[in-house]
């Protein structure tokens, strides 16, 4: 079962999304039979789980199966990123207090895209590299979409606070790693992507950036802002959605850490179950089901 939207947020998925109250039951029952002939592929079927990844693709079905299969052909293919960091181990919880990544918990009557803060300068490249921030997305973004309509309704933006980072962070971001932290958050997550905010960039960036631009589309670019200091950072976010520590009211850091732990302690279940999902590649009958190759050119939607 799948939760029912408020009025306001009903209205702005048929607008925005093409969500039909009266279709959906049959694309959910569409995509779990699709799922079910897939050999190679082993995956999520709970409602909430595969509405947010309707939602994600403007209820495209052919799109939602190519997303779908990315993600799990990524857990797969790619376990460098997706699986460096287990939510079930100690680890995983140790990394996440160091603040890395977090999301702002959307307020429920709060119609604006969820807020994602990633701080790389918080870790020591020498013990953990970008891809423990990825992992920290990564599973932070699965209880997002399944606890907030919002979230998957609204979209999210995401705020990269580079205070600290010196190149020993700059080089961990080879083009092979930046394509695969690319399509693992933007091409395989059921997000909506709505911006990026760049702040305290440090000197040497742009050839990060200059390598980014090669995955993002041009409507991505255009998105994507960068910012000398928090203060004018603020002026392109509401102080309602931004950490005390940023000149915001939206609680501090450390009380939100504490919730998204508690959150990961919770989904302890569910996130034993998610360590079973993949693809077998031995098993896939068609091989144009999924781009893994190539990480198609982004769109921020």
């Amino acid at each position: 079962m799948i939760r029912e939207l408020s009025p306001e947020l009903a209205k702005i998925a048929k607008n925005e999304l093409n969500e039909n109250p009266n279709q959906v039951p049959n694309d959910l029952e569409n995509l779990k039979e699709w799922i079910s002939k897939q050999p190679h592929l082993k995956a999520r079927t709970d409602d909430q789980w595969l509405i947010a990844l309707l939602r994600g693709c403007k209820f495209s079905l052919e799109s939602v199966k190519k997303k779908l299969d990315l993600f799990y052909t990524l857990r797969s293919t790619a376990p460098d990123v997706t699986l460096r960091l287990k939510p079930i181990d100690p680890e995983f919880l140790k990394f996440l207090r160091l603040g890395t990544c977090f999301i702002l918990p959307p307020s429920k009557n709060d119609l604006r895209p969820c807020v994602i803060f990633i701080r790389p300068g918080r870790y020591n490249p020498d013990k953990h590299s970008v891809a423990d921030v990825m992992c920290i997305l990564y599973y932070l973004v699965q209880i997002l979409v399944m606890e907030y309509d919002i979230a998957t309704v609204m979209g999210t933006q995401m705020v990269v606070d580079y205070e600290n980072v010196t190149m020993n962070y700059l080089t961990q971001a080879t083009p092979t790693m930046l394509g695969k932290l690319v399509a693992v958050s933007q091409e395989s997550l059921p997000l909506r992507l709505k911006g990026s905010h760049h702040v305290n960039v440090p000197s040497g960036i742009e050839v990060i950036f200059k390598l980014i631009s090669g995955f993002l589309s041009q409507k991505t670019k255009d998105r994507l802002k960068i910012y000398k200091n928090n203060e004018e950072l603020l002026k392109s976010l509401p102080k309602e959605i931004m950490p005390v520590e940023y000149g915001g009211t939206a609680g501090t850091i450390d009380e939100i850490i504490d919730f998204w732990e508690k959150k990961v302690i919770e989904y302890r279940p569910w996130m034993e179950r998610e360590m079973e999902f993949g693809t077998d590649e031995s098993k896939r009958i068609n091989s144009d089901n999924v781009d893994q190759g190539s990480f198609r050119k982004l769109d921020i939607d």
